[in-house]
């Protein structure tokens, strides 16, 4: 099977950051990936579960551990359409995930504001992956708050 591309897994993260901006969530989605398949789909659910720590990276890495059935994701790639905070960062650390692949950046809490390295040394990171269209969410969401 073809692997897909960046911009295909990126838009399967953007479509659940649009359930979290429908469910009145700060719009960021998450997916994982294991061999080209999709085994974890996520977004924040901080509002519904009254948890600042169900942030969308937080529930993709539960569910991806759950779907392995173990608690490293060495070979799987985390798409989010939001730079990783820090505590999303020390969690993708410790998951050993091989690859996080982020659409925009996090210029007021995204983990490289306070350390460049906190993700495993091994973890390949690329960043802009449909940067535009995942801003723009953030931003859409924030706007219409501000309206209300």
């Amino acid at each position: 099977m073809q692997p897909y591309t960046h911009e295909y897994y990126m838009n399967e993260a953007l479509k659940e950051a649009r359930k979290a901006y429908d469910a009145d969530e700060v719009p960021v989605g998450a997916i994982v990936v294991s061999n080209n398949k999709i085994i974890a789909r996520a977004h924040n659910l901080t509002e519904r579960l009254n948890d600042v720590t169900a942030h969308a990276e937080m529930q993709a890495i539960t569910s991806a551990a759950n779907y392995i059935g173990g608690k490293y994701l060495t070979d799987c790639i985390l798409y989010v359409t939001l730079e990783p905070c820090v505590m999303c960062a020390g969690a993708l650390y410790w998951s050993q995930v091989s690859a996080v692949v982020f659409g925009a950046g996090d210029e007021k809490r995204g983990y490289a504001l306070v350390h460049k390295n906190l993700l495993h040394p091994k973890t390949q990171v690329t960043k802009g992956v449909l940067g535009d269209e995942c801003a723009e969410l953030i931003k859409q969401f924030f706007q219409q708050k501000r309206k209300k």
